[in-house]
């Protein structure tokens, strides 16, 4: 991780309104990503230092605001429960990380001079 001090820190983030109050961000994002690398909503929320009825919460939320659900998930129990993507889950991810991609390209010089005149 880089050193800040003395330096602006200065970052963007990409938040999609999705009507309704509804919104994706960065951390959704993350939850979701953690899930495709933990096959878990309780790992992937302790990775992020979450509870994991915060973190269920979120993909709740997540599973209701899109056509279809982002995260299949089964109870746990003796025989160990396990969350997945589903093929959208997936494809948001994938597409929400080529528009940070995208834009973290475009507004480098900006941030740039930005970060050159902030305190």
């Amino acid at each position: 991780m880089p050193n800040y001090i003395g330096m602006a820190t200065i970052a963007l983030a990409i938040r999609l309104a999705l009507g309704k109050g509804a919104a994706f961000g960065p951390g959704k994002a993350a939850l979701l990503q953690g899930i495709r690398e933990t096959g878990s909503i309780a790992a992937a929320g302790r990775r992020m230092k979450m509870s994991y009825s915060r973190a269920w919460g979120l993909v709740e939320q997540m599973n209701h605001q899109f056509r279809e659900p982002l995260v299949d998930s089964t109870k746990g129990g003796a025989a160990r429960g396990g969350a997945a993507l589903t093929a959208l889950g997936e494809d948001v991810l994938k597409r929400y990380r080529r528009l940070e991609e995208s834009a973290a390209r475009v507004a480098a010089p900006d941030l740039a001079a930005l970060r050159r005149v902030a305190r």
